[in-house]
């Protein structure tokens, strides 16, 4: 069954190609494999990491998909000032940040949240928002500022499986698996196309 997907774009100039960013998460959900290495550096229940290892065991590496917490996932696309209030009220830092992710609650049929900062990646990849302004409707910013907020879904979608960077070797591990996922989605041609207006 395919998981629920909602989007909500919270950025008046952002353009979000939902049907393209469905298909993104969906093609993650059944396609991107967990490595038995990463497994040791999981931030997840132990009932979860017991099943895990269950797979591993029986010599399936498992798909993400079945780490997830089951039901809807839930996509915010924001401006920085929207973020880091969210920043400030959630986790007492009121810096702006790129991504937030809240675990969802089965038993609610909710896999999880991911919020992202569509500012922050046009700010990383060196596109200005004013610079969208002067470029004709629906013009979309170089392809890097669509993979920059893809990578931030991505990322997202990687905690919600049990991934953590705030240790090193975690990191490590995150930023492998990132690359796996994306390298995922180009090969497929489901990196969607963001655009600013």
């Amino acid at each position: 069954m395919k998981r629920p997907v909602s989007i909500r774009n919270a950025h008046p100039r952002l353009r979000v190609p939902r049907a393209a960013v469905t298909r993104a998460i969906r093609l993650l959900d059944a396609q991107f494999e967990m490595l038995p290495g990463d497994l040791a550096h999981l931030s997840l229940p132990t009932a979860r990491l017991r099943d895990i290892k269950s797979q591993i065991s029986n010599l399936q590496l498992p798909r993400v998909a079945s780490i997830l917490p089951p039901g809807e996932l839930s996509l915010v696309f924001l401006t920085d000032p929207a973020l880091a209030k969210i920043h400030a009220d959630f986790m007492d830092d009121p810096a702006a940040t790129d991504v937030i992710t809240f675990e969802g609650d089965a038993a609610a049929g909710l896999a999880g949240e991911i919020c992202v900062s569509a500012d922050t990646a046009a700010r990383y990849v060196g596109a200005s928002l004013d610079d969208a302004r002067g470029r004709p409707q629906g013009t979309p910013l170089p392809e890097t500022f669509s993979a920059e907020l893809t990578l931030y879904l991505v990322h997202g979608w990687l905690h919600l499986a049990g991934y953590d960077d705030l240790q090193p070797s975690k990191k490590r591990r995150m930023r492998a698996a990132e690359k796996r996922a994306m390298a995922l989605l180009r090969a497929a041609q489901a990196v969607p196309a963001f655009r600013l207006a």
